[in-house]
Order: C-alpha cells, then structure tokens, then sequence
C-alpha cells in the first residue's frame, strides 16, 4: 500500500519504500539512478580514485530521494542535479565554465534543502509537515541550505589541502558560493508546499 503519510516509526518504512515498484514518472528517476551506478566504474576507470569517491557521493544522493519516497519530479530533479553536480566536478566545470559552480550551488541546494527538510520533519526535528507557512518555510529554508553549504565548504578545504590543489578555495569563492545556498534555500522554502507532497511512502504493514 502506498501512502502519504503513516504513523508508523519512519524506519520501518525506508526499506519497503526504497523497493517500491516504480509508477509512471518514478520510472524516469531510476533511469538516473542507474545511469549514476554505471558512472561509478567509468570515473574510476577514466579519471582515477578521487572521481570515484565523487561518483559515490552522488550515488548516496540519487538513492535517499527513493528511499524518502518523494514525488517524482523532486525524485528526478534531485537525482539530475547530484548527477551533474558530480559530472561538473570531475570535468573541472566548475573552473572552465564561468558561473558554472555558482548555478550548481544555487539549483543543488534548492533541492538538497528540500530533502533535509523531509528528513528532519520525519525524524521529529522540525515539526512542521506541510502545512508552514511562507514566511517560516523561507526562513528555515535558509537556514537548512547554508547549513549544508557549509559542510560542502569545509569539505571543498579539506579536498584541496589534502587531495587535490586544484580545487578552488578561498574568501571569495566561499562567500560567492554559500550566497548561492542561501539563494537556494529560499527558493527551496517558497516551493516546498508542493515539494513534500505527493509523497510514494509504503508502509510493509498493509
């Protein structure tokens, strides 16, 4: 049985949810699921240990969006933007195209916002479902997305100091990009109303 909601604890509910049969537009995001598994050997195979390591990251982020069971279209678009994301990063887009990681910064976190606020409202952190308000969603919106940034920042240092030198780093660059969180994240509040609903969430009992 497929649900919107369940009272059911949320872990008893991960497993059948991610295992779900597909229906209709769900169909779509799996293909990028499996388009990101088959990206894992050919990073590694390509372009070595560290490219690996950033096709595995994106991997982690196409598969939480199944097992939350969100709507399709934020299923898809998340596993899109992980996608490319990872892509960017391994191509070097990020510092050959100009913008480019500034436009990833904005869309990425607008939908790994949304997906932390599941998660937290799921989990009992933030007690809010989907019936917020503009304002409030705006607001912790916000806050979720430079929370986010921020550990992506400190992981950007950590790579460039002790991995790769070529990943650009500094005052400019980390004040440009987490303005692009905050900037997604607002975005991520204004639509959240129509991004947690819809939700493809099985409860095993049923």
């Amino acid at each position: 049985m497929t649900a919107t909601a369940s009272d059911r604890p949320v872990l008893d509910r991960l497993g059948a949810t991610f295992l779900r049969r597909p229906r209709g537009a769900e169909v779509v995001a799996d293909a990028v699921r499996l388009v990101t598994l088959v990206s894992l050997p050919v990073a590694a195979l390509g372009w070595g240990g560290i490219a690996f390591a950033v096709l595995l990251l994106a991997l982690l982020g196409v598969v939480v969006p199944r097992v939350l069971g969100l709507r399709p279209a934020v299923d898809t678009a998340v596993c899109l933007l992980a996608l490319v994301a990872a892509w960017s990063s391994v191509l070097g887009w990020y510092t050959s195209v100009f913008l480019w990681d500034k436009v990833v910064h904005f869309v990425l976190l607008a939908a790994l916002t949304a997906v932390l606020w599941v998660i937290a409202s799921d989990t009992g952190v933030l007690r809010t479902g989907d019936r917020v308000g503009r304002v409030q969603a705006v607001v912790v919106g916000g806050v979720l997305s430079l929370a986010i940034g921020s550990v992506w920042e400190m992981f950007e240092f950590l790579g460039h100091t002790y991995l790769d030198g070529t990943i650009v780093v500094g005052y400019e660059d980390t004040i440009g990009d987490l303005g692009a969180d905050l900037a997604g994240g607002v975005l991520a509040g204004l639509l959240l109303p129509w991004a947690v609903r819809d939700r493809r969430v099985v409860d095993p009992s049923h």
